[in-house]
């Protein structure tokens, strides 16, 4: 049975993260807070100065790099503080706390970026040799200005940074209905017991091999999703309308323009994307029928989907089991990386289980410092280890960077940052499938990675599709309304699941339980990163300690260099469709192998 708690005091101190090494206490974060609050007055006296030298520059740069650790952990506590439970009106408090004066700051700076770009380039020069310690800000420059098209006059950039706050607000909102108002009946399996339906149970409770309590928990769950539905759609509304309002003013053609070329990935990337799926989608067909024989069902539905096809084989994992074999699946990674992880799980990086009004999913927070976190909400099953393994990824990754780095390329960019976590989920694939040659255990691995490749790479370029038609209907004008949000989302489930799956009337409201649609264009680089992942697992099996000190580099190179070019230090070249249709070549294989063992 997965662990649930039903109030955040219940969970034994253990399995939550320890948020004392952010701020000992509340009191220590109020203190910061105010000083911070203060810091925003003073800011504006740097204003004007910032082309008369190079010292004054660097002085500004260094400044901006302090202030961006401290407001990173103000953030980071206050957010964590509110994900352990979004009924908890404090939590909440202290993220809107935090949440102003981050937009407070940003909004006192806007007009260092302007004066950064007014810069004539042989002054900029001059001042690299006039101050050599400039050079560590040479990547974050280049960066600033290779936008100037798209950069305002600081009055434009002020009140773009005010504007923030705001433009949070659409995620805030869709984030607690999600998670703290939306309630679901319970749901009673064919023996009489009754379960708990939460949007964290959901998917695990669709893995039960009883067909008829599948089906009504998928109803269940989407019945009362669909009394909302109107709600959820004008969040994505509003949340399309703020994207649309400041790809504008910053002179971008597209939303999705805008969001790409903020971490220098080129459009053709996203399309070449959708393009290779669609070319595959034979393989995702070949895959739903052999998933509807071996269920042995005349009719394959979307509630089908995520149960075992081998589920006698299914195993309960514990938390602590999970922990060992993920870490002696990294093990390949060297010594250094598994001590790495052992000191996260021994340090309370790690908040483990779900209580009532937690955050649903999983994550590993974006600030690193003094060292990530990682949410999860364990259910003891295969699925969980590997979300373990997954988020264990991201937060090396921002360890490593953070570790090598210096504060201004310490953060690594969207889109690599799924690279690392799926590789980790990948090597202990390898690993599981490695040591165990037992048939019906073999297919039921096989089956789990290919669902996880399905709904990695297919899945998430089928969202990636449609976010892409939200950012196009906006933009013409045309209101997300509810009927047309599932109308569409329909359309590309039919067309991605094909002939063999029922695409059943509630799964149009899939796009209502997506958080990742308030992400900005993200969904669309966990496909692109699970390829590269792909690539780069296979040459560290097959290439040993030479491709793992590639990796590691990768791992330490934040955003020290374009994204593209950081990964061809990996060894992937993710500029060409190849990485994208190797993995799909390669989730072929799995599907006939899967075939012939069963």
């Amino acid at each position: 049975m997965p662990v649930t708690y039903e109030r955040r005091g219940d969970v034994p101190e253990e399995f939550t993260w320890n948020l004392e090494d952010i701020f000992p206490s509340e009191a220590d974060w109020t203190a910061e807070y105010e000083a911070l609050k203060a810091v925003s007055a003073e800011i504006p006296a740097m204003q004007g100065t910032l082309g008369g030298s190079g010292r004054a520059l660097l002085r500004w740069l260094r400044r901006k790099d302090e202030l961006e650790v401290r407001a990173g952990k103000l953030y980071g506590y206050a957010a964590c503080l509110a994900d352990e439970d979004l009924a908890d009106s404090r939590g909440q408090e202290l993220r809107s706390r935090a949440m102003a004066t981050l937009v407070a700051l940003q909004s006192a700076a806007a007009f260092a970026v302007p004066e950064i770009m007014a810069i004539p380039e042989e002054t900029l020069e001059g001042f690299y040799a006039e101050e050599p310690e400039l050079e560590t800000y040479r990547r974050t420059l280049y960066q600033i200005r290779r936008r100037r098209e798209h950069i305002l006059s600081p009055g434009e950039e002020r009140l773009l940074a005010a504007a923030g706050e705001m433009a949070d607000a659409p995620d805030s909102i869709a984030s607690v209905f999600r998670n703290a108002d939306l309630t679901f009946p319970d749901v009673t399996d064919s023996g009489g017991t009754v379960h708990k339906l939460t949007d964290g149970s959901f998917v695990p409770l669709l893995e039960s091999p009883d067909g008829a309590f599948r089906r009504q928990v998928f109803e269940t769950y989407y019945g009362r999703l669909g009394e909302f539905k109107n709600t959820a759609a004008a969040a994505l509304d509003a949340q399309f309308k703020q994207l649309r309002f400041f790809a504008e003013a910053r002179r971008y053609p597209t939303t999705r323009a805008a969001a790409l070329d903020e971490n220098e990935v080129p459009e053709t990337v996203y399309d070449n994307l959708i393009e290779a799926v669609h070319a595959n989608l034979d393989k995702m067909y070949r895959y739903v029928a052999l998933r509807k024989r071996l269920l042995g069902v005349g009719e394959l539905h979307m509630y089908d989907v995520y149960t075992p096809i081998v589920a006698d084989a299914a195993a309960e994992i514990s938390y602590d089991a999970a922990k060992a074999t993920v870490l002696e699946a990294l093990g390949v990674l060297g010594e250094d990386y598994t001590a790495l992880l052992r000191k996260g799980f021994e340090n309370r990086w790690i908040d483990v289980y779900e209580n009532a009004g937690k955050r649903s999913g999983a994550y590993s927070s974006d600030a690193a410092r003094p060292h990530p976190y990682v949410l999860l909400n364990h259910k003891d099953n295969l699925d969980s280890m590997f979300t373990l393994a997954h988020e264990m990824g991201h937060a090396l990754h921002s360890y490593h960077s953070c570790a090598a780095q210096p504060v201004n390329t310490s953060d690594y960019v969207i889109f690599v940052a799924e690279v690392a976590s799926t590789c980790n989920e990948i090597l202990l694939m390898r690993h599981l499938l490695g040591t165990t040659a037992d048939k019906k255990q073999r297919a039921y691995l096989i089956n789990h990675f290919l669902d996880q490749f399905k709904g990695t790479v297919y899945r998430q370029t089928m969202f990636a599709e449609f976010e892409r038609d939200m950012g196009r209907m906006a933009e013409a004008g045309q209101a997300l309304t509810a009927d047309a949000l599932c109308a569409r989302y329909h359309e590309l489930n039919r067309l991605y699941f094909g002939p063999d799956m029922i695409s059943d009337e509630g799964i149009a409201l899939e796009w209502a339980r997506i958080p990742h649609f308030f992400y900005n264009y993200y969904v669309f680089q966990y496909a692109t990163g699970f390829s590269a992942a792909v690539a780069i697992a296979n040459r560290i099996l097959s290439l040993g300690e030479s491709a793992v000190a590639d990796y590691k580099r990768f791992l330490s190179g934040g955003c020290s260099a374009d994204p593209i070019s950081l990964l061809k230090i990996a060894g992937v070249d993710m500029s060409t469709p190849a990485p994208v249709n190797d993995a799909l070549a390669l989730f072929g294989e799995l599907v006939d192998e899967l075939d012939a063992l069963c």
